[in-house]
């Protein structure tokens, strides 16, 4: 290990240093005598190996896993912080994953002839599921946003703000619900079975 920069060197021991209470990382450092980094480092290697030949089908799963796993920690992190900056930016991620899915699922016979989709897919996710790359904000906000601010307009709870051209003073919330109701009335009365 002493022939490497210094940043590798650093990598390294931050990997130990995460992994120091994990049993059978410690397990691995005793048996060989090579640090836990080498035997995480290697994990993630064999994983990628194995989305990249995809044997069975399993890249779709491994990669789905990539996508549950590490934002669905990163949520758990966000739900026990009181500070709702790191729950807008797992919400965010949520949201552009929801959006990936949405595009997959109604594109699977094109995404089939991408050489080595899922390994891309793996990437990307990672990309946006790891808070310190800022991947999801940007995705959603060169992408996502400028789609959904056409049909989706946030409710002000504030009094006398613009409700879709409606105000939400208490007579204009009565208005408001009106106009909904008479709404939801005429396409319920619309329907014929």
């Amino acid at each position: 290990m002493s022939g490497l920069p210094v940043q590798v060197k650093n990598f390294l021991a931050e990997i130990d240093k995460s992994t120091s209470g994990i049993g059978p990382l410690t397990h691995f450092e005793k048996q060989t005598g090579l640090p836990r980094s080498y035997a995480v480092l290697g994990f993630v290697a064999v994983y990628f190996i194995l989305i990249f030949l995809n044997f069975g089908g399993i890249g779709q799963l491994l990669s789905n896993i990539a996508g549950f796993l590490v934002p669905g920690y990163y949520s758990i992190l966000a739900l026990q912080t009181p500070d709702a900056k790191d729950d807008t930016e797992i919400l965010t991620y949520w949201v552009v994953f929801a959006f990936l899915n949405v595009i997959e699922f109604w594109s699977k016979a094109i995404l089939y002839w991408i050489p080595f989709y899922y390994l891309f897919k793996t990437i990307f996710l990672l990309y946006i599921g790891v808070p310190v790359t800022g991947g999801a904000q940007t995705i959603y906000k060169t992408v996502i946003k400028p789609i959904t601010d056409q049909y989706v307009r946030p409710i002000d709870a504030k009094i006398g703000t613009t409700l879709g051209g409606y105000t939400s003073s208490s007579s204009g919330q009565n208005r408001f619900a009106d106009r909904l109701h008479d709404s939801a009335e005429g396409v319920s009365t619309s329907v014929h079975i």
